[in-house]
């Protein structure tokens, strides 16, 4: 009896000894964290797209130190949901697996995760920009803006801002991964803007059986072997079991 796609997934999941997971902003919303624009696309009379960015943080970084700590309020609500629990579950069981996100909230590390490679950073970590250190900073309301407790220096979110590079280091991981992986799952991501789009396509090239799980279609879904359309959290713990 031919087995359904979903069936063939778990199936494949269930026997593969390396698996490559990309995520993206569809996880995320399922636990209620706000899109990067949030309500109405304004905050105080600014557009998201002029704070996030390098120059914006050189003009006035107390700005820009205000709306990430508004952001982090909002995250600092959010839980991990089901789909976040379950790849840690898949985590847990293969031999080879790497958790690539395109996600800012540490939501994925709160589950149980162990080394998610966060692509575009996290916005629970900070970075100084005189002496490079790199630290986990929870407080809700920091100053705007925040020094760094090694220096003294100026600090600025951890994360990767409109013209910035993603860093090297995690984008060879991700290309590794996704070249030697017997098993690519897709989820929550149209995954269309590169670098993260090139992903899927290595991993097909290489052999991959690749599975897309995401609300509606993409313009991925022709390309992959399986497609799964619904919630992330409802889909990802029949798939693990």
């Amino acid at each position: 009896m031919d087995l359904t796609p979903d069936q063939m997934a778990a199936q494949r999941l269930a026997q593969a000894q390396r698996i490559a997971v990309l995520t993206g902003a569809g996880v995320s919303a399922e636990s209620g964290v706000p899109t990067f624009r949030g309500p109405g696309g304004l905050w105080e009379s600014h557009r998201p797209e002029d704070l996030a960015t390098p120059q914006a943080f050189s003009r006035d970084p107390a700005l820009v130190w205000r709306w990430y700590n508004w952001r982090r309020g909002l995250m600092a609500k959010c839980e991990p949901n089901p789909a976040h629990h379950a790849l840690a579950a898949l985590e847990r069981r293969t031999p080879q697996f790497t958790l690539l996100t395109q996600n800012i909230d540490g939501l994925h590390r709160r589950a149980g995760s162990q080394a998610p490679l966060e692509m575009h950073g996290n916005i629970w970590w900070v970075r100084c920009m005189d002496c490079g250190a790199r630290y986990e900073e929870r407080e809700l309301e920091l100053p705007a803006p925040p020094t760094c407790r090694e220096c003294g220096g100026l600090l600025r979110p951890h994360v990767v801002w409109f013209g910035e590079s993603l860093d090297p280091r995690i984008l060879g991981a991700a290309w590794r991964a996704a070249a030697r992986c017997e098993v690519m799952l897709v989820v929550g991501t149209s995954a269309v803007v590169q670098p993260a789009a090139g992903l899927a396509s290595v991993a097909r090239q290489a052999g991959a059986f690749v599975i897309e799980v995401n609300l509606e279609q993409t313009p991925n879904s022709a390309e992959v072997h399986v497609s799964l359309l619904g919630k992330a959290g409802e889909i990802l713990p029949e798939l693990v079991g």
